[in-house]
């Protein structure tokens, strides 16, 4: 019996990870240098290039489906893009200088022809811009119970009320993806899924400052006038539609986190290489090895373990522990790893001469981001465990 066995990217992923390294390297990097240390927008003349030849090689939208015009990228073939993709300063947030395009939320993929005409594919296109309203003051880490903002029939349309929190960019959007309760509090068949538009009267928007420049904002729904055909799904079918959407994000999420960490890595080890201090290079000190060394380990690891989510997701299997295994190890891998090698940078590494210190800021918000440790750490732990 043939008891060898072997994993590993098949080819066409392997090349994918090629081509989108190169084009990161030649063509995005050229572009996002001329920016300040801080962006996070291309502006249209440098981007419309930009993104134009990017299509050509079919790097556009990887995760919409592609009869839609998007890559169709199973969640493999995304945790490959987003790691490369995030191989640039802005790159923590704002994937390959958004040279890729955009990807509508995959839920509108759950919606009706029409919904998928008029938002998606003009998103899709480049035309629209969309946001996912998930998070409120009550809490974002368990939407079936903490979500508060409240969707009441009346006639053909729904009227909303109540607030969003750390919705990213959301002022900045066409429209945007809301979940709020249609049953009783606590209830998950309660909650519903809504598309909403900018301009609707009673909706508004506060930009909250934090560490990165990439705003998120906090959303006051006010007597909204919802259409009920903007429903995507059934009512009180929106929790599903939202775990779904939350599981599969996690995969890209950790890979993103991944990328930055190698960047920098790959920096630090040029770096170490170069610099002589005490008549020594930096190389040649243990403890620049060993920080080097653990690194590229734990970089390693929580690779394996992003690929393994993304496998187990495309068979079809339960992969909710698994997404949350590789988001909490990733997530925290790329933080310790960039703050080595800020280390190693000395004050050079918190300079703006290098993009090390905007990651570092960045990537402290990654374990908070798409639900913190924690939440996960208690995900593993109940099923473990058997808890509730």
């Amino acid at each position: 019996m043939e008891t060898l066995g072997a994993w590993e990217l098949p080819e066409e992923l392997c090349q994918l990870r090629d081509v989108t390294r190169k084009f990161m390297q030649t063509e995005v990097k050229e572009v996002e240098d001329q920016l300040p240390h801080d962006a996070f927008r291309v502006p249209k003349d440098l981007l419309d290039p930009l993104q134009a030849k990017a299509k050509t090689l079919g790097l556009w939208c990887f995760r919409t489906p592609s009869e839609y015009g998007g890559a169709g990228l199973n969640l493999l073939g995304q945790a490959v893009v987003a790691e490369e993709s995030s191989r640039c300063r802005m790159g923590a947030y704002v994937w390959g200088c958004k040279a890729f395009g955009e990807d509508p939320p995959n839920v509108i993929f759950m919606g009706r022809p029409d919904q998928i005409e008029k938002y998606a594919k003009p998103t899709i296109d480049g035309k629209l811009r969309a946001f996912v309203a998930i998070s409120e003051p009550s809490g974002g880490s368990d939407p079936a119970r903490s979500i508060q903002t409240r969707a009441v029939r009346k006639g053909d349309k729904y009227i909303l009320n109540g607030e969003k929190l750390w919705i990213t960019d959301a002022a900045n959007r066409d429209w945007g993806v809301l979940f709020a309760r249609t049953g009783e509090k606590g209830d998950r068949g309660g909650i519903s899924c809504f598309i909403i538009d900018r301009n609707m009267p009673g909706l508004s928007f506060d930009e909250i400052k934090v560490i990165r420049s990439y705003s998120p904002y906090q959303i006051h729904l006010t007597d909204v006038e919802v259409p009920a055909e903007n429903m995507i799904g059934e009512e009180g079918q929106g929790f599903r539609v939202a775990e779904k959407w939350l599981v599969q994000q996690r995969i890209s999420y950790a890979a993103n986190t991944l990328g930055t960490a190698q960047a920098a890595l790959e920096l630090a080890i040029e770096w170490a290489k170069q610099r002589v201090t005490f008549g020594s290079r930096l190389a040649d000190k243990q403890a620049i090895q060993w920080m080097i060394a653990d690194s590229e380990m734990e970089i390693r690891a929580a690779r394996l373990l992003t690929y393994q989510a993304a496998w187990n997701g495309d068979l079809g299997r339960d992969f909710k522990v698994d997404a949350s295994i590789a988001k909490v190890t990733a997530t925290e891998t790329a933080g310790r790893v960039v703050d080595r090698c800020v280390q190693i940078f000395g004050g050079l590494g918190v300079s703006q001469e290098l993009p090390l210190e905007r990651w570092y800021r960045e990537l402290r918000i990654k374990r908070i981001g798409e639900g913190p440790s924690e939440v996960h750490r208690m995900v593993l732990a109940r099923t473990l465990l058997g808890g509730k």
